[in-house]
């Protein structure tokens, strides 16, 4: 956070808050945060920035559940933390990648400020990207935990009084998640990172999501980038995350043998 303020100080804005640059602004409170997650994640884990496939066909599974599905991909998204070390990249550019949804461990959207407006459609935006990166397993009980889900900011103009702040927020959420909507598709952290945090407890009672709001004091000015952080943990070392499913990575739809040459017979498969 200090870094940020010094960034607003080289280079002032001097009609309003902020950097001169609006461009330049944002992605620089980006560039921050992924910077801070480096630091701190395992390395099997990246900070990337970028779009998520989820091919509709699997081979060499033996399994059909994507058999009547399309392709599907993401918007862009801010920051993507993503297990390269267990699972493959489609494309990549820098720190700008294409990647199959199994190896998703938490999407975050970042904002300089947050507003009125940005709970509803980043919201939106991360249930989306979660849909991608459910689990193709039958079995409730086998499924992989989905990816962490954030929206953070470094300071808000969300200035709500009846119903306060943090009130008003979470009954946007209310009605964002109208529909039928799973635990792991809801957002898990709501942050402006230099002074509160709303944060998704994990449910204590069945089909019910509880969300906390902290406000953070003066000496607790790390408490959102705690929360972050033990998000993504606790998607990274869930134990259904420790069984690795093996990616949608290559597609042969509808693809027949030009010939059949024969067998060859063996004795014992290993």
């Amino acid at each position: 956070m200090a870094a940020y303020r010094q960034f607003e100080t080289l280079l002032p804005n001097n009609k309003t808050a902020g950097a001169a640059h609006r461009g330049e602004d944002g992605r620089f409170v980006e560039d921050l945060l992924r910077s801070y997650l480096r630091k701190y994640l395992p390395q099997d884990l990246e900070v990337l920035t970028g779009f998520i496939l989820r091919p509709a066909v699997k081979t060499g599974t033996g399994t059909r559940t994507r058999a009547d599905h399309y392709d599907g991909h993401s918007t862009q998204l801010d920051i993507i933390i993503y297990d390269t070390a267990n699972y493959p990249v489609f494309q990549r550019f820098s720190d700008s990648v294409i990647v199959p949804p199994e190896g998703v461990v938490a999407i975050i959207s970042v904002k300089k400020t947050l507003n009125d407006q940005d709970i509803d459609t980043e919201a939106k935006v991360l249930h989306n990207a979660s849909e991608l990166c459910r689990s193709d397993v039958f079995a409730d009980e086998e499924k992989a935990r989905g990816p962490f889900l954030a929206l953070v900011g470094t300071q808000c103009s969300i200035d709500k009084k009846d119903p306060p702040t943090p009130d008003w927020i979470f009954n946007k959420l209310v009605s964002t998640y109208a529909r039928d909507v799973r635990f792991d598709d809801l957002i898990g952290l709501v942050s402006d990172l230099s002074d509160w945090s709303i944060f998704k407890a994990r449910p204590e009672v069945k089909l019910q999501a509880k969300y906390l709001y902290f406000k953070h004091a003066a000496n607790e000015r790390h408490l959102g980038f705690q929360f972050l952080i033990s998000g993504i943990l606790s998607v990274y070392y869930d134990k259904t995350r420790q069984r690795r499913e093996r990616p949608g990575f290559t597609a042969f739809p509808n693809r027949k043998a030009s010939k059949s040459l024969g067998i060859i017979p063996y004795q014992k498969l290993r």
